[in-house]
């Protein structure tokens, strides 16, 4: 491996200017700093990657925002952008937010210390600051799942998809259905806007009552919401869950109460993770295409950060209802 003496002969500078040139300070002439940055690269003087990461001014390294609390889908969702980066050269790091202004604020501490070439969103900060800071460091962020007017935002339509999933319980002769939905963010509100969406086509008036909102898309909230729902009023025929996990920990509350799924309350719920298929009884979901999901934001924070134009601020890819055996027709 050549030493810095070597590099400094070739290029015809003294050893100081090359080690500036190594550790990425500045006051150094571009066209030098170029041949110096060749030379380094040819010689083997340090690992390739860091030359081309000095050259060209990036680190490689992408950051992912993601709740403390997630759940099964937003870990499916994050290995898979994971993955997609590692395939365009990049590592990540991750930030890990509560649920408070406080864990924001220190997400947007710790980013402005890392050395990061974009962000990707897979939890919604409320923190304005964040946005103003990405805004004015030029760093590209991409959002997956929530609704974003100043984020590049690849998701469903959870509005549709919701208002979807209350069709088919309808179509299946219910009236009576209640909600069980997470509050505070964005994608959360649109898919209880597409349950009210379906029952006003259907000519059902608005009950409150029939609406929990927890404060996780888990299955221990689930839980939490199926039991303050019995609590209200045993008055309905089915459910639909904003979230997998949601309903199954719903179906779990159900059963312990006596009540059978799909005979007594039928269940929908909301993403389509793996273990929906082998639940008993299997369930009915909505089926959110998370491998290509996750692809997209991939793909789509590396044009960015390359430069690419003409990108679309918004990506809306199709869902697709699953029916399976936690849903059926109405017996009167």
């Amino acid at each position: 491996m050549a030493k810095l003496e070597d590099i400094a002969r070739q290029a015809g500078v003294s050893t100081s200017t090359v080690s500036r040139v190594v550790n990425g300070k500045k006051y150094i002439n571009s066209e030098k700093r170029a041949e110096i940055l060749k030379l380094v690269e040819e010689n083997g003087y340090i690992p390739n990657k860091a030359a081309r990461n000095m050259a060209m001014q990036r680190s490689f390294t992408v950051g992912i925002v993601i709740p403390d609390a997630f759940n099964i889908f937003q870990r499916q969702l994050f290995s898979i952008i994971e993955r997609y980066l590692n395939s365009f050269g990049y590592h990540t790091t991750f930030f890990f937010v509560k649920f408070d202004s406080s864990s924001e604020k220190e997400c947007l501490n710790r980013l402005k210390a890392e050395q990061i070439d974009g962000v990707i969103m897979l939890h919604e900060l409320k923190y304005p600051a964040f946005y103003d800071y990405a805004a004015k460091m030029s760093l590209p962020v991409v959002s997956t799942l929530c609704n974003s007017d100043n984020l590049p935002t690849i998701k469903i339509n959870d509005r549709l998809a919701a208002a979807e999933a209350v069709n088919h319980l309808l179509s299946l002769g219910h009236k009576k259905i209640n909600l069980i939905c997470g509050s505070g963010f964005s994608f959360g509100d649109e898919r209880i806007k597409g349950y009210y969406d379906a029952l006003a086509a259907a000519g059902i008036d608005r009950d409150e009552n029939r609406v929990v909102c927890v404060r996780q898309y888990s299955s221990e909230f689930g839980t939490y919401g199926m039991k303050e729902l019995l609590l209200r009023s045993r008055d309905f025929t089915a459910l639909f869950a904003a979230s997998d996990e949601i309903a199954l920990g719903a179906i779990r509350v159900l059963k312990d109460e006596g009540l059978r799924v799909p005979e007594d309350v039928s269940v929908i719920g909301f993403d389509n993770i793996e273990s929906s298929n082998y639940y008993i009884p299997r369930l009915t979901t909505i089926h959110q295409p998370i491998e290509e999901i996750g692809e997209q934001a991939a793909r789509s924070l590396h044009r960015r950060i390359t430069g690419g134009i003409n990108l679309d601020s918004e990506i809306i890819i199709p869902h697709k209802l699953i029916i399976r055996e936690s849903t059926r027709s109405i017996v009167h």
